[in-house]
Parts: structure tokens; C-alpha cells; sequence
């Protein structure tokens, strides 16, 4: 169990669309909006936990073009974020138009190539109480939520914190530039991913 919680750890903590999504909007928009952001993604990721222990996922994702269709969505739309980004000169600032809040945090869960990825690896792997096949993932369930929460709480502060410090232009235009680097860095790991599997 303490082998899972560690995997847990290490694969949220990680930089993906929904970590940095999260402490974008911190620094774009502040403690309130970004609460409503993270209950969003935690609503939207034990979605796709749900959808991945119950096989909906596999049953979806096992047709080429749907598979195909959803990938090339999420690496756009992970795309466009990451140009929003880079380009938005020395203000720190994920999205400059209206707020993300609830759904926009449930929505990025679902075209999220991480989210299923991790989702998967946790949940078909770390078998730690085979006895059951029912506590062993409600166990995991809990485990995952207890963790996921404070990471992503702590790089919402993270975002507050750098909205906060006032930085120098250039400073935050290096901020952005290495936001929008790891995001496209995302985009192109997932494409790869499905391409040479």
C-alpha cells in the first residue's frame, strides 16, 4: 500500500495539464476561482477513475478513431493553452479571457491523456489486497483523493504565491515560456506515446 501511495505521489506531483493548469489559474485569478478549478479536476478525475475501473474507458479507447479523435482533441486543445501561454508576453497568466471554474476543470479531465494514464497504471497495477477486488480499489480511491488534494491545493498556492511576488517582466516572461515548453512537452509525449505503442 505505502508502494502505491508513493506511485500516487510521484505521478500527480509530476507537471501535466491539470497541475499546471491549476496553478495558472492560482496566478491568473486567485484562491476563489481556482478552489472552483480544483473541484472540478478532482470531480473530473475520479470520473475518469470510474470510467477506467468499470472498462468504459478501455471499451472507448480500444476504437482506433475514437482513440485517434481524442487525441489529436486533447493535444490541441493542451496546444492552444500552451501558445495562450507563451505568448502572453510578461504577464503571468494562464488563460486571459473569463475564469475556468467547475466544468472547465471536469472538461480538461476528460480530453486529459495524463488523467487516463495515470488512472490506469494505478488501478490495473500495485495490487496490494487481492482478497478483494472491491476494497482493494475503494481503498485506492481514497488513497489517490487524499493525496491528489494537497498537491493540487499546493500548487494552487504555488500560482497565488507567484501572482503575489510581483515579478519583473522578463522574469515572467520566462515563466511562461517554461509553462508553455512543459505543456507542449506534454502534448508531444502523449502523440508519441500512442504512436509507438
Amino acid at each position: 500500500m505505502l508502494v502505491f501511495a508513493f506511485a500516487v505521489f510521484l505521478l500527480i506531483i509530476t507537471p501535466g495539464p491539470g497541475v499546471m493548469s491549476t496553478a495558472g489559474v492560482g496566478a491568473a485569478f486567485g484562491w476563489r476561482q481556482g478552489l472552483f478549478y480544483v473541484a472540478g479536476l478532482c470531480a473530473g478525475t475520479n470520473l475518469v477513475s470510474l470510467a477506467v475501473i468499470s472498462g468504459v474507458a478501455a471499451v472507448i479507447l480500444a476504437d482506433p478513431v475514437i482513440r485517434t479523435i481524442l487525441l489529436f482533441a486533447s493535444a490541441g486543445y493542451l496546444g492552444y493553452l500552451a501558445l495562450r501561454v507563451g505568448f502572453a508576453g510578461s504577464k503571468i497568466a494562464f488563460i486571459e479571457t473569463s475564469a475556468p471554474g467547475f466544468w472547465a476543470g471536469v472538461m480538461l479531465q476528460f480530453i486529459n491523456p495524463k488523467a487516463y494514464a495515470v488512472n490506469t497504471t494505478l488501478f490495473t497495477s500495485f495490487a496490494f489486497y487481492p482478497a478483494s477486488f472491491i476494497v482493494e480499489t475503494g481503498l485506492k480511491l481514497v488513497i489517490v483523493n487524499i493525496i491528489w488534494l494537497p498537491l493540487h491545493l499546493a500548487w494552487l498556492y504555488a500560482g497565488v504565491r507567484l501572482h503575489s511576488m510581483n515579478l519583473q517582466p522578463n522574469i515572467q516572461r520566462r515563466i511562461n515560456l517554461g509553462m508553455a515548453i512543459c505543456l507542449f512537452g506534454v502534448v508531444g509525449l502523449s502523440v508519441w506515446s500512442v504512436f509507438a505503442a
